[in-house]
């Protein structure tokens, strides 16, 4: 997708790849990527760099490119969230890296329905998710549907392919 040029109106979701290489955007790119998020659009943005640990310049790149975007305050992913309880009942978030830190809109408001915790913020969905685990990676097969990368070793390896599949669902 090239924000620039794509009508993204119609599309509900996008998984955005940060690099160090990223490019600034421009005013109309920032005009169609806030209005895409107050409209109901979900971006998924990926570092990709869990394996390097914090201060790495795709987390610079990302504040760059993201310093004019309305994004909702974020914090940790927590227990309640919408992700956790969707179809597959996810408790962990992995894509060919396991232990970086997902990050979806802070809740504003707690309520408990029969004894349950949920939020009340937008039909519990985040417009904005950000993650280092190199998602894509994990999700990425060749021509023969083979994994193009590796994930974890052995049968591990393939339970956590399994998770980020799931995830990406």
């Amino acid at each position: 997708i090239d924000i620039e040029t794509h009508d993204i109106s119609l599309i509900p979701f996008l998984y955005w790849p940060i690099s160090d290489q990223q490019a600034p955007l421009s005013p109309l790119a920032v005009s169609k990527v806030n209005s895409y998020l107050r409209n109901g659009g979900m971006i998924m943005f990926d570092t990709r760099d869990a394996q390097l640990g914090a201060g790495s310049l795709n987390g610079a790149a990302l504040q760059r490119l993201t310093s004019q975007l309305e994004i909702p305050p974020l914090a940790p992913i927590e227990p309640d969230h919408v992700l956790t309880r969707s179809f597959y009942l996810l408790e962990v978030f992995p894509g060919r890296w396991a232990k970086g830190q997902l990050w979806v809109e802070a809740p504003s408001t707690l309520t408990s329905i029969e004894g349950a915790p949920f939020r009340n913020l937008n039909d519990g969905v985040t417009p904005v998710v950000i993650g280092s685990n190199d998602f894509a990676s994990a999700w990425a097969q060749n021509p023969q549907g083979r994994p193009m990368y590796p994930v974890g070793t052995g049968a591990r390896g393939e339970r956590q392919r399994e998770l980020a599949k799931r995830f990406g669902v």
